[in-house]
């Protein structure tokens, strides 16, 4: 039987390995009168001599179809260590052994039938989407891609519908194809051990990082390289009476970023072209549990790809995967094209299955920032998590708590965690707070297509940081004057004890990105002076690229006038818009108060009531966009509360990322919020919105479209419960 088989192989040119050309798989499905058994050796001859499709060897030194590095995914491929569970150990095509180890890839069927790999991609290619033993359908079925586009004859599963010039198609084929260090190790999910402590990150350029540095440092210190900071101060009006006191007076601080040297796009993001910004370490923590499976690991592999092509040979990538527990998949590496395609192979390893420890991914990431040898000047941890966190976090003394996630977070110098919420089920109250401790933001994918969007948007904003550690110092400049209250949000702030000067740390700003803050003082009565000072604001920070601290020479004052009479007083249109933003943040913390105390009725009408009393407002009556914005949050927020099944499917998380979006003025993903669109689009800055349309244009690999794919996520009228 082996000697007909092999002449059968060398009569059908099946020594060689064959490349399929791309066409559709409903054109190549097999008629219904081929015959229904694939086990002999005629029956698959007349399916292999019979197909219209062309083939063409792709080496002719090629004897063997396998993949020399088979690597796991979301369908069951993996690499047999052990005989297969399966009653029958021979492949129904090849009528081979399918034995464990040397190198050969089993496929495991959805039906629990069994093949070697290279041999059902085979079949696969030839228009088969059902099991050769016993003809059940398959949702999900592999697919071998040719050896010359992906390093090592890689192989992955794609869901039968799926388009086959996806994304990821495109971003893998996009990078060329280096020569790989056989002496750099890829971690996988099957490693059985991983080192205990993450020092093994890849050095950085020193040599490069310290004549960049001193270059820059000298620049800055002659040019101000990347521009200075803009600060600017609008009092509530601009004048008082004399005779007349005014407690609360308002002042709001205005703080917008520059841009980098070299301007935004193309230099930004270039991978080749970094000097103009500072250089990222980014820990990716994926949840790969059992839900999810299929299509929603299949857009967060794409969503990653889009990330690894958009880093540069000076960032550095980490990748986590967690389920029952966690896994440091891909080491702190340098994001050149080995790195590239070493990060792709990592990540297309990913399979799902298990439960849900984020804190055990939360722990591993923590590990792998605070054991680093070298530090690039930005540091961020992304959380992808699509399930209810089934693991407890015991605290300090020793009880356990869900809440207590400050422990696992890295010591030292705060590093953001930026989580993302993924579907219906995930844990929006556990994220929310892991995001809000360490100084990220929580974002609400509802739409599954929408995931690399949200990623674009995020990573568009790590990757145009140009300033750090901002601080805002105010001082009273009257004698009689006292500070009442600084509102930032949840940036820290501090206010002395004799209320006289106070200061908000800032913390990291992109380029663009603004900030605005609330001062108010109590205003004395004063005869003596037509002007009074009333605050001075200075602003210190660190250029990321230099290093160096840089502060604003002159300090701004805010000055009012004192006459004796005045006329109609005119309220700053930038102070009534920021009162409006903070009072639509209050009334979304109270309205999450209410409806997680199960009083939907009461949440609802404390966000109409404040959508009715920014409709009354200066600043929305003269059409302000971040008025109308904030009104169309509210009402979003209303349907979204409308009954309990909605508001735990969707509404809470809604509400969350809007609460974190407003206290870090900061953008978020919720709803539609990425699409150009949207009108709950606040404080996206133009990189974030640059970086947002390359994800939208590259959808699927489709070239750029003149109009971006709109996201239909949430029906406009619920149904009640």
């Amino acid at each position: 039987m082996g000697s007909k088989w092999r002449k059968a192989k060398l009569a059908l040119g099946m020594n060689m390995c064959l490349y399929v050309p791309h066409q559709k798989l409903e054109d190549s499905l097999p008629s219904s009168s081929s015959s229904a058994s694939s086990t002999s050796i005629a029956n698959v001859a007349s399916r292999l001599s019979t197909d219209s499709v062309p083939l063409s060897p792709v080496s002719p030194s090629g004897n063997d179809c396998r993949p020399t590095t088979p690597t796991p995914s979301s369908s069951g491929l993996r690499v047999s260590k052990s005989s297969p569970k399966s009653s029958k150990r021979t492949c129904s095509i090849c009528l081979t052994a399918m034995k464990p180890g040397q190198g050969h890839a089993i496929f495991t069927a959805e039906c629990s039938h069994s093949f070697h790999f290279h041999c059902i991609t085979s079949n696969v290619k030839h228009g088969n989407q059902i099991c050769p033993v016993c003809r059940a359908k398959w949702k999900e079925i592999p697919f071998q891609s040719p050896a010359s586009d992906l390093p090592n004859g890689r192989s992955r599963i794609n869901p039968a519908d799926w388009p086959r010039d996806d994304a990821w198609t495109t971003v893998v084929r996009r990078l060329p194809s280096p020569r790989l260090d056989p002496t750099r190790q890829i971690s996988s999910l099957f490693h059985t051990s991983e080192p205990g402590t993450f020092d093994d990150d890849e050095v950085l350029d020193l040599q490069h990082e310290t004549t960049e540095e001193n270059v820059f440092a000298n620049d800055a210190a002659k040019n101000n390289s990347i521009g200075s900071i803009e600060v600017k101060t609008y009092p509530e009006v601009s004048a008082i009476p004399r005779a007349t006191c005014h407690n609360n007076f308002a002042i709001l601080i205005h703080l917008k970023a520059p841009l980098p040297s070299g301007g935004r796009n193309e230099t930004m993001f270039s991978p080749t072209t970094q000097n103009s910004r500072a250089p990222v370490d980014l820990v990716t923590v994926l949840d790969v549990s059992g839900s999810m499976a299929g299509t929603k690991i299949a857009l967060l592999k794409r969503a990653m790809g889009f990330v690894i092509q958009h880093l540069g040979p000076s960032d550095r990538l980490s990748v986590i995967a967690f389920s029952s527990t966690a896994r440091r998949l891909f080491p702190l590496r340098r994001m050149t094209e080995t790195g590239q395609q070493e990060a792709l192979q990592a990540v297309n390893s990913l399979t799902s299955n298990g439960g849900t420890n984020i804190a055990e991914g939360l722990r591993k990431a923590a590990k792998v920032i605070g054991d680093r040898k070298w530090k690039n000047p930005v540091g961020s941890i992304i959380l992808l998590s699509d399930g209810q966190d089934t693991y407890t976090v015991t605290s300090p003394s020793g009880a356990h708590s869900r809440t207590d996630y400050r422990s696992l977070l890295p010591a030292g110098p705060c590093i953001p965690v930026h989580a993302f919420g993924f579907g219906a089920d995930h844990d929006a109250s556990s994220m929310h707070s892991i995001s809000e401790i360490s100084g990220g933001t929580f974002s609400f994918i509802e739409a599954e297509g929408v995931i690399q969007d949200a990623f674009a948007q995020c990573i568009g904003g790590l990757l145009s940081v140009v300033v750090q550690e901002a601080c805002l110092k105010v001082q009273c400049a009257h004698p009689n004057l006292v500070i009442n209250s600084i509102k930032a949000g949840s940036y820290r702030t501090s206010l002395a004890a004799d209320a006289k000067t106070g200061s908000i740390d800032a913390g990291d700003l992109y380029a663009e990105e603004e900030r605005d803050f609330l001062v108010t003082v109590n205003v004395p009565v004063d005869e003596s002076c037509d002007e009074m000072s009333l605050l001075k604001v200075q602003c210190i920070y660190r250029d990321p690229i230099s290093k160096e601290m840089v502060s604003l020479e002159e300090a701004n004052e805010v000055k009012i006038q004192r006459p004796t009479i005045i006329g109609q007083t005119v309220v700053s249109m930038e102070v009534d818009r920021q009162r409006n933003r903070l009072r639509t943040a209050e009334a979304m913390a109270e309205a999450r108060s209410a409806a997680e105390h199960g009083d939907l009725t009461a949440a609802v009408s404390i966000l109409e009531s404040c959508r009715r009393a920014l409709l009354e407002t200066i600043s929305a009556q003269a059409g302000d966009r971040l008025c109308i914005a904030l009104c169309a949050e509210l009402k979003e927020m209303q349907e979204r509360m409308a009954n309990r099944r909605v508001y735990e499917s969707s509404g809470r998380a809604y509400v969350l990322s809007g609460l974190s979006s407003h206290s870090w003025q900061r953008a978020t993903a919720r709803g539609d919020s990425t699409n150009s669109t949207s009108l709950v689009q606040a404080y996206q800055t133009p990189t974030m919105t640059d970086m947002v349309t390359r994800s939208q244009t590259m959808f699927f690999g489709n070239p750029p479209q003149g109009k971006l794919r709109q996201t239909q996520s949430f029906p406009a009228h619920p149904e009640a419960r």
